[in-house]
């Protein structure tokens, strides 16, 4: 079930689509090619359980924030043989180390928060490929609105 077309050239030549949101279409199309392949569209999927395996990604976040489950990337405190997790995913993934990468990658990156939030954008945009969703276009619209909008006032909600 497709309800848009991410090749109408109306929708390229529209201001707004210059804002800020770009690429998420080829990254939703991507996606969804690799979830395909992997046999997760072998048979058609209810839209009410693709939105709810996003928000129970969402969740993970949510738990792995309470706990403190953070990637460290970056932090001079996990220096492995003088290169950051990063610096030794980088060159896991150059030398095509699948194993190496893998290892690093399920220690220090797997269940984090930055980890689970990844998971949630990967489900949605793969939706967005399985619908042809033209997100690209979707977000720059609320961009366009919400900069219309006036200042929210604080209020108790």
């Amino acid at each position: 079930m497709k309800n848009e077309s991410n090749n109408n050239p109306q929708t390229k030549a529209m201001p707004y689509d210059a804002m800020l949101c770009t690429g998420l279409n080829d990254s939703s199309a991507k996606i969804h090619e690799i979830a395909k392949n992997k046999g997760f569209w072998d048979s058609e999927r209810e839209t009410g359980t693709l939105l709810m395996l996003c928000v129970s990604e969402l969740s993970e976040a949510l738990e792995a924030d309470r706990i403190g489950k953070y990637a460290q990337l970056y932090s001079e405190e996990f220096i492995i043989d003088g290169k950051t997790i990063d610096q030794d995913l980088q060159l896991a993934i150059k030398e095509d180390d699948f194993i190496k990468f893998e290892d690093i990658f399920r220690s220090q990156v797997k269940d984090t928060f930055e980890d689970e939030l990844a998971d949630a954008i990967i489900r949605i945009l793969d939706l967005c490929g399985a619908r042809g969703i033209d997100i690209e276009k979707h977000i720059n619209l609320k961009l366009k609105y919400n900069t219309s909008r006036e200042r929210r006032k604080a209020r108790l909600l």
